[in-house]
């Protein structure tokens, strides 16, 4: 193979694996949250990178099974949490 073609692949494996790597790094956090709707209540435990997201996430899971239809999903989701439990990494919650 020619040198340019060699110094070309190692480049793209270089940054293929910056891409990897940092993705890998990313700091996760996890909550578990607990909602009540329209008089039932479910707590779901979401991650991710940030606090606010994981939040998001687990009361989007938990109104998911609480609420049925648009209309109803975005009113659950606009409720107020019960409880947020902050699950500290590597505890393995």
């Amino acid at each position: 193979m020619k040198t340019t073609t060699l110094l070309g692949i190692g480049f793209v494996v270089a940054v293929l694996a910056v891409i990897v790597l940092s993705t890998f790094r990313q700091q996760r956090v996890s909550c578990r949250v607990c909602v009540t709707f329209n008089g039932r209540r479910d707590c779901r435990t979401a991650s991710a990178t940030s606090r606010q997201e994981a939040q998001r996430t687990a009361v989007s899971n938990a109104c998911g099974l609480l609420a049925s239809g648009v209309t109803e999903s975005i009113q659950c989701e606009n409720t107020k949490p019960d409880s947020v439990e902050w699950i500290a990494p590597g505890s393995g919650n």
